[in-house]
C-alpha cells in the first residue's frame, strides 16, 4: 500500500473517533458548531497519528491511545484558532477556508478554542479513570507539558515578543522547539508510554521528536516562501507580513532545506535504534520533509 494511502486510513480513524468526542447535537449548539468547524476543517492529523503509531511501535493497542490522540488534536486546533485571531497572526484563511473568527466572530472563536482545550483534558482524564494505570497519567502529563507554559505557550509568547526584532538563532530555536516541537514530543512520548516503552526508549523518542518538530517547522517556513495559497490553504508570505524571522530568512531557503534533511536523517537514525517497530514513524518522518503543503 502507498504511504499516502496508509496515512489516509489513519486520518479516517482519527476523524471517526473525533466524531464521538465532539457531538453535534448538544446545547448550546453554537459552541459545538464552532469547535467542529475548525476540528473538521481537513487537518493532517499528524499529532494524533504519532500518538497511535508510537503506541503501536512498542506493542500497545492503538485503540487504548485514542482518547489521548484525539485530545492532542483538540489542543492543536485550539492553538490554531487563537493563533489566527487579530491579536496574534490576524489570518483570514486556514486549511483553505475562512478562519473561525471570520465565521463565528472573535468572541465565539476565543470560546471555541477555550472549549477545545478544556474538553481535551476532560477526555484524557476520563481515560485515566477508566484504565486506572499510571502510564495513562504519564501520557496526559506528556501532552500537558508539551502544550503549556514549558512548551507550546512559551514558544508562542517568545514568537509574539520577537515580531519585528532582529532575533538570533538561539531565540529562533527556542521558538521552534517550544511552539512546534514540544507538542510533537508530547504526542510521541504519550503514545510510547501507553505502548509500554522503557525509559531508555522514552528518552530516545523525545530526542527524535525534537528533531522532527523543528524540521517540520522549518519546512513550514520554507513553504510560506515558495508555495502557493492553493497548496497550503492559507496565505503565503505571512511570516514576512508579520515581520517574523525564520530559518528561511535567516539562512536562505537552500540552506534551510539542507537543515531539514539533516535533522530528519538524525531523527530517523534514532527511531531505528529503538527496541520497537518504528517503520511507520520512519516513513512519516521522511514524508514530512518532502511535503509541499
Amino acid at each position: 500500500m502507498d504511504f499516502k494511502d496508509e496515512l489516509s486510513e489513519r486520518v479516517k480513524i482519527v476523524d471517526e473517533y473525533m466524531e464521538n468526542f465532539l457531538p453535534s447535537d448538544k446545547y448550546p449548539k453554537e459552541i459545538f458548531e464552532a469547535m467542529r468547524y475548525s476540528v473538521f476543517a481537513g487537518g493532517k492529523r499528524l499529532r494524533p497519528i504519532m500518538v497511535m503509531e508510537a503506541c503501536n511501535a512498542f506493542g500497545g493497542d492503538w485503540k487504548d491511545s485514542m482518547s489521548f490522540a484525539c485530545a492532542i488534536e483538540m489542543i492543536h486546533t485550539y492553538s490554531l484558532i487563537h493563533d489566527d485571531l487579530p491579536a496574534l497572526d490576524n489570518d483570514d484563511y486556514r486549511r483553505g477556508r475562512l478562519t473561525s473568527h471570520k465565521v463565528f466572530g472573535e468572541n465565539m472563536a476565543i470560546l471555541a478554542g477555550d472549549a477545545l482545550l478544556h474538553h481535551a483534558f476532560e477526555t484524557m482524564a476520563q481515560a485515566c479513570v477508566k484504565f486506572n494505570d499510571i502510564k495513562y497519567t504519564k501520557a496526559m502529563l506528556d501532552i500537558a507539558h508539551g502544550a503549556g507554559v514549558y512548551g507550546m505557550v512559551a514558544g508562542q509568547v517568545v514568537d509574539v515578543l520577537s515580531e519585528g526584532k532582529d532575533i538570533n538563532k538561539e531565540t529562533l530555536d527556542f521558538i521552534h522547539e517550544n511552539k512546534t516541537a514540544a507538542m510533537i514530543i508530547g504526542a510521541l512520548k504519550a503514545g510510547a508510554e501507553i505502548g509500554g516503552a522503557c525509559e531508555e526508549d522514552i528518552a530516545k523518542i523525545e530526542r527524535a521528536g525534537k528533531l522532527i518538530g523543528v524540521a517540520f517547522q522549518i519546512q513550514d517556513d520554507i513553504l510560506d516562501v515558495i508555495s502557493t495559497f492553493d497548496k497550503l490553504g492559507k496565505p503565503i508570505h505571512s511570516d514576512e507580513k508579520n515581520n517574523k524571522i525564520t530559518y528561511a530568512s535567516m539562512f536562505g531557503v537552500e540552506r534551510a532545506s539542507e537543515m531539514v534533511s539533516e535533522m530528519s536523517d538524525e531523527a530517523v537514525e534514532i527511531l531505528k535504534s529503538m527496541n520497537a517497530n518504528t517503520d511507520f514513524l520512519v516513513k512519516l518522518t521522511n514524508y514530512l520533509i518532502k511535503r509541499d503543503s
